[in-house]
C-alpha cells in the first residue's frame, strides 16, 4: 500500500524515534509498504518517520546509485532499531535531496566509512562495515530517525537562502508528484 510521505514541517520529522516492537507480520507488512511508497516517489530511502511512524526503522535500494558507484554492490535492506556505532574516512560532499524537502538539493558532507549494527525485516541480527553510496544512503536515513533533515548539516548561509523554499514546503504551496502529508 502506498502511504502519504509527511513533508517538511510535520512534527513527526524533529522527534528521536523509538525501538520498533512488532509482531513480525506487522513488521514485515510495513516494510513492504514502505518499499512500495519509496518506489512510487522514486526515492532511494525512505524512514518511518516520513510515514508518519516515529519508530527505528528505514528501507534503503541503492539500485539507481550504481551508475556513480558501479564498483559497488547494489543493495535493498530494511533497517530495523540500527545503531551506527562509527563514522569515518575521507568526507565528501554529495548532492541530496529528501521526498520530505521536495524540489531542494544540496551538498552534503558526509564521512565515506559507517559501522553499523542492525536487525533486518526477519530480526536477524547484523554487523557491518559500509562504504560509498549505500553508506550516504544510510547516514541520510538515519539522520531521520534521529530527529533530522539534511538541511540541519548546511552552513547558516545555506540555511537562510533555503528558507523561503522550507517556508512554502511547511505551508503546503508546492506541488507534489506522490501522496503527502504536512501534518
Amino acid at each position: 500500500m502506498i502511504l502519504p510521505i509527511c513533508i517538511y514541517g510535520n512534527p513527526v520529522l524533529r522527534r528521536k524515534s523509538a525501538d520498533v516492537a512488532m509482531e513480525p507480520g506487522e513488521l514485515k507488512q510495513l516494510v513492504s509498504d514502505m518499499f512500495e511508497t519509496m518506489y512510487n516517489a522514486n526515492g532511494v530511502g525512505l524512514a518511518a518517520p516520513q510515514i508518519g511512524k516515529s519508530l527505528r526503522l528505514f528501507v534503503i535500494d541503492s539500485g539507481p546509485f550504481k551508475e556513480l558507484y558501479p564498483d559497488e554492490e547494489v543493495r535493498k535492506l530494511a533497517f530495523i532499531n540500527p545503531q551506527i556505532t562509527k563514522r569515518y574516512g575521507e568526507e565528501f560532499a554529495f548532492n541530496e535531496g529528501c521526498l520530505s524537502l521536495p524540489d531542494i538539493h544540496e551538498d552534503v558532507i558526509r564521512p565515506a566509512t559507517i559501522d553499523i549494527t542492525y536487525y533486518d525485516e526477519d530480526m536477524n541480527k547484523h554487523e557491518e562495515t559500509i562504504t560509498g553510496g549505500v553508506a550516504r544512503i544510510i547516514q541520510h536515513e538515519y539522520d531521520h530517525i534521529e530527529g533530522m533533515v539534511f538541511t540541519d548539516h548546511l552552513t547558516s548561509l545555506k540555511k537562510m537562502i533555503l528558507k523561503r523554499k522550507l517556508t512554502d514546503i511547511a505551508s503546503g504551496k508546492l506541488r507534489i508528484a506522490y501522496k503527502t502529508k504536512l501534518k
